[in-house]
């Protein structure tokens, strides 16, 4: 059994050879660390593209909503008793079609009676006009009076005038009674009736009846950023963006589910206002629609291009790392072959590459691969990075096969022997 002196003595003893150990090893790593340095920077196989400006089409997608391009609520223009309703509910009417009638009889009975006012009007008119010319005869010789003259005459005014009244409220009866046929207004997809047979409507209150929309053609209107439309404007101002004709421009569709629908629409129009709680402005363009695939209220997105960016930077997707809150970084190569981390800002995709909105110019060359293998030549080697042409890969050599009949006197020798 070991005393306690032993163990004390062997004790010290280890830990003096474990620090020496540990300090060994520390001297080696700085040693390594500075043996790497003095040998100079990294050689890392990479392939090197140059930055160049490229044209690229500005598209934009904006959401927005199906809307129809006409709308006529069907109301009651007379109050009566609904009769009859003379269409399909969710069916298409053309413009003037019957749709519901009302009861004609009291509205007839109405046109009657300014009918027969009419003929009394015409009847006082025509005695008026008997005294006035009886009148006018005895004036001369002294048989009638200048007063009873003047007021012949302008009981013969009254009587046309009264005439002309009743003529009026027969006109106005009878456009009433036309009233108690409901037509379309308009052609278009009309909905559910709102009212029922035996239900009573005013002309008084507009009573609404159906709703006729018209579908074919049909409207999308979606908005857009008033910032977005100020820097395009200034760009094509600046002759970096070429405009497109907005008579001409294309606007395609897309759904919820991604699918692009079939029929291409044009362009319409484009408010002249800004939204002052929203800073949006309002477009709509026109799509046709003729077997009544968009429903107005249908949700979208809008997609159309605006115009021509002349000088875009593009670069690789593999060539930019992401780091956090978006940060984006290339490695760009100098004359010398060396790599310098580069921050920059990045767009939207084109495709397989990033558009670069600051931090690259035409002319600058950028690793395009190997972003994990410079990064870590980087870190441990203080010296730097430079980056080398990819090695080629060697073709394989093509092999010759053997025929049987070649391979067969070999055989039959070494059966000899």
């Amino acid at each position: 059994m070991m005393t306690n002196k032993f163990k004390k003595t062997f004790f010290a003893a280890a830990v003096a050879a474990l620090s020496g150990t540990l300090a060994f090893t520390g001297c080696d790593d700085k040693k390594s660390a500075v043996a790497v340095a003095q040998s100079g920077p990294s050689e890392v196989p990479a392939t090197v593209e140059t930055v160049e400006y490229r044209e690229v089409k500005i598209v934009r997608e904006l959401p927005g909503r199906v809307d129809a391009v006409r709308l006529s609520d069907v109301s009651a223009r007379v109050t009566g008793v609904l009769l009859e309703r003379k269409f399909e509910e969710g069916a298409k009417v053309e413009k003037d079609q019957v749709l519901f009638q009302i009861d004609p009889a009291p509205l007839q009975a109405a046109r009657d009676a300014a009918a027969a006012q009419v003929e009394v009007a015409k009847a006082n008119l025509n005695g008026a006009e008997i005294t006035f010319k009886r009148f006018s005869e005895l004036l001369p010789t002294g048989g009638v009076s200048r007063q009873s003259y003047d007021d012949a005459m302008i009981a013969v005014d009254t009587a046309k005038a009264a005439l002309l009244a009743a003529e009026a409220q027969l006109k106005s009866a009878e456009i009433n009674l036309g009233y108690a046929t409901v037509t379309a207004p308009i052609s278009g997809i009309i909905g559910a009736a709102l009212v029922t047979e035996g239900g009573m409507v005013s002309g008084n209150a507009l009573t609404k009846m159906a709703v006729i929309q018209q579908m074919d053609p049909i409207n999308f209107d979606f908005t857009q950023s008033a910032t977005a439309l100020l820097d395009l404007r200034k760009a094509i101002a600046a002759g970096t963006v070429e405009k497109i004709d907005e008579n001409t421009v294309p606007v395609k569709l897309v759904f919820d589910d991604g699918s692009v629908y079939q029929h291409a629409g044009k362009l319409k129009f484009a408010e002249v206002s800004v939204d002052k709680t929203t800073g949006m402005y309002t477009l709509r363009a026109e799509f046709p629609n003729p077997d009544n695939l968009l429903l107005p209220g249908m949700f979208a997105r809008a997609v159309l291009e605006e115009g021509v960016n002349k000088q875009a930077v593009l670069v690789p997707q593999k060539a930019v790392s992401l780091g956090t809150a978006g940060k984006a970084t290339v490695f760009t190569v100098n004359e010398h072959g060396m790599v310098v981390p580069r921050p920059i800002t990045v767009g939207k995709m084109e495709g397989n590459d990033w558009t670069v909105t600051s931090g690259l110019k035409p002319g600058d060359r950028i690793a395009a691969d190997g972003l994990i293998s410079i990064g870590m030549a980087l870190a441990q080697n203080p010296a730097g990075v430079k980056i080398v042409a990819p090695a080629e890969t060697p073709m394989p050599e093509t092999a010759v096969p053997v025929r049987p009949e070649e391979a067969a006197p070999a055989e039959s020798a070494e059966a000899g022997k």
